[in-house]
């Protein structure tokens, strides 16, 4: 009988994955269609599948392909608050409330932020009256732990969840706010602590280790969170794996999940070694992730952290407690220094997906985090709310947080939180094949690791095939200068030692060229030599201008001209660069007669516009071309070297 009654089951799934075999071999019989038209070839002459040719890879090496369907549906990940955890750490989140909306105090003393601890506890006030609901306090700058009583007069330290910065003085800060969490006025009635209301001590001695920020001994940090859990429990939190410090010195994804979760794991078993039992030790544990303006890759991270660290929980004997506690912050490395503006965007894409992706805590910085405090030309005021309001746009209005684990069921979400987990995992498993994360940082792997993955991303990068919108696509060459003295432009608030931000390699061309405006009065520039009608060539002119203004370079086009127009034009522009730009036909026909006029006209470097095949065969053709694809940072900085062979120091200009 039981088999009977499993067979029209077996029948029907068997019928059902035919069905979805058949659709997708439909759509990829269409797909090659289109390619092998794209590319003048017979479908049977493609190189590879259509889903091969359509899909693209990340960082992490996972592939993203062009369809999910079904046939990629995987098992499911429980619900919201139950192991694995996929789908949130907190079973009672209030969905009127969402993730807490988490502000960063303490930073800077400079323009319109607080200077004295009254002020910033104002502020504080202010800001939670204005939608705040989570405090990050950092130490060191315009606050220090006396002031911490202040600068919490007035918040209720039940219902705030409070996250420490305090570097070197981690340890008096923390035992500080414990004091005036212990002084505070008993609330008339209490509720056990969750995800929302947890204390956060801050501490993260071996992710700072790496990143070289300042941070206290990690076994004096162990000894405190064998005190706190013997009295707070669950409610305090002393560790907080920063993510952060790995991912803005250039880590992708899966290398940031992997060496957290291994920073993470030599925490709990310190604490095993100090006394405590797994469960403590798991609940001494938060997690602070990088989040950037890939909001998938952002909604799987998230994801995909709560399933590694559940199977950590699981292994060690306490999955009842092994939900991760996860405070999303925006990545600095994706801020631009020029054209700032453009980071509120990337500041919303990443919110969103953090608030997708489950996060418990976001933290978003303002648009000019990656100005120095002196060269910000906004007030602190309108920077904290700009980027305050940013999640509060997304919570109260489009009402993202109402729904817990919103992507999940989605085949391309699931896919890609399974792939990045096993990415990160195998991560964490090469560590711990090598001693675990203290040795793997003693012995450098791990600084080896990220400098790879660094690399990976300015490869990408210079050849602009990840795009930074204002920096290596679409630059305004005109950008008024960030007006500070160059010396002042060193070190950003709240950043790491290694912070390796995504434009840096185009912004530093960029600061050659303001400085060499400042020094001349005209920026480098390259006359630009248009064949044929404005039809023909406006598409080669634009992607030369646009990416000559990447460099800080100006582009000067006289318009449409012929040979006998060049000795005029190059006279005029009085540089010793041209780009010949045109169609393939209009270098059949013109070009090397373009290119005599401009070798005549005393232009000693000639580039093509375009692929250098395009050019006519001969015995002369242009010194270089300028295409999609070419490594654009040599390139520039080639011609700006070509331009500008000497010229005023620069040393003091914030890459």
């Amino acid at each position: 009988m039981p088999a009977q009654s499993e067979q029209p089951e077996q029948s029907r799934s068997v019928s059902s994955r035919s069905g979805l075999d058949e659709a997708y071999d439909t759509w990829s019989h269409a797909a090659a269609a289109v390619l092998a038209k794209s590319r003048r070839v017979e479908v049977d002459e493609l190189p590879d599948t259509p889903e091969a040719l359509l899909s693209t890879r990340t960082r992490d090496g996972l592939a993203i392909r062009p369809l999910y369907t079904r046939r990629d549906e995987t098992a499911e990940p429980g619900v919201p608050g139950q192991f694995p955890y996929v789908r949130g750490a907190d079973p009672a989140r209030d969905v009127l409330t969402g993730w807490r909306v988490t502000e960063r105090f303490g930073d800077t003393a400079l323009g319109d932020d607080p200077t004295a601890p009254a002020d910033t506890n104002s502020a504080v006030l202010d800001a939670m009256t204005n939608g705040t609901s989570g405090l990050w306090l950092t130490l060191g700058g315009a606050l220090t732990v006396d002031d911490i009583p202040t600068v919490l007069s007035g918040v209720y330290l039940d219902l705030v969840p409070i996250t420490l910065d305090a570097g070197a003085a981690g340890i008096e800060a923390a035992r500080a706010l414990l004091g005036v969490r212990d002084a505070a006025t008993p609330a008339t009635s209490t509720a056990p602590p969750t995800a929302a209301t947890t204390l956060s001590l801050g501490l993260s001695p071996l992710t700072a280790a790496y990143s070289g920020r300042a941070t206290v001994a990690a076994d004096a940090a162990t000894a405190l969170a064998v005190d706190v859990a013997a009295e707070y429990g669950r409610a305090v939190r002393t560790f907080r794996v920063d993510g952060t410090d790995f991912a803005t010195a250039g880590a992708d994804n899966g290398l940031e999940l992997g060496l957290s979760v291994a920073a993470a794991l030599a925490h709990v078993r310190d604490l095993a070694q100090a006394g405590l039992a797994p469960a403590q030790a798991l609940e001494q544990i938060s997690f602070a992730v990088s989040i950037d303006d890939d909001q998938f890759a952002g909604i799987a991270k998230l994801r995909a952290l709560r399933r590694i660290w559940a199977r950590v929980a699981d292994v060690v004997g306490a999955p009842e407690v092994g939900a991760a506690l996860t405070h999303a912050v925006t990545d600095l490395s994706m801020y631009s220094q020029r054209d700032p503006w453009v980071n509120m965007l990337r500041s919303t894409i990443a919110a969103f997906g953090a608030g997708v992706g489950g996060a418990d805590q976001v933290t978003v910085l303002g648009f000019d985090a990656a100005l120095p405090a002196d060269a910000r030309t906004s007030g602190a005021r309108f920077s904290r709310r700009m980027a305050r309001n940013t999640q509060l746009v997304l919570l109260e209005e489009s009402n993202i947080g109402r729904v817990l684990d919103p992507a999940g069921g989605s085949w391309f979400v699931e896919s890609l939180t399974d792939d990045l987990a096993a990415n990160a995992w195998a991560v964490f498993g090469d560590l711990e094949r090598r001693g675990g994360y203290h040795s793997a940082l003693e012995s450098g792997w791990i600084a080896d690791r990220v400098a790879e993955s660094l690399a990976t991303r300015d490869i990408e990068v210079a050849h602009r095939r990840q795009s930074v919108t204002g920096v290596n696509e679409f630059p305004n060459l005109d950008e008024k200068p960030i007006a500070t003295p160059a010396a002042s432009m060193t070190g950003l608030p709240g950043a790491s030692p290694r912070l390796a931000r995504v434009g840096r390699a185009f912004e530093s061309l960029r600061d050659r060229s303001d400085t060499h405006l400042a020094a001349t009065g005209t920026r480098p520039r390259i006359l630009l030599l248009p064949l044929g009608s404005v039809a023909e060539h406006n598409g080669r002119t634009t992607f030369v201008t646009n990416l000559l203004a990447a460099g800080g370079i100006e582009a000067v086009n006289p318009g449409p001209m012929d040979a006998t127009g060049v000795a005029d034009a190059a006279a005029a522009a009085a540089t010793p660069i041209a780009v010949l730009c045109g169609t393939r036909q209009r270098y059949a026909d013109e070009g090397p007669t373009a290119l005599a006029a401009a070798r005549a006209a005393g232009l000693t470097r000639v580039l093509l516009a375009g692929p250098a095949k395009e050019w006519p065969a001969g015995d002369d053709g242009p010194d270089a071309e300028l295409r999609v694809g070419i490594d654009a940072v040599t390139a520039l900085t080639d011609l700006f070297d070509r331009l500008v062979p000497t010229e005023p120091d620069t040393s003091g200009v914030q890459a």
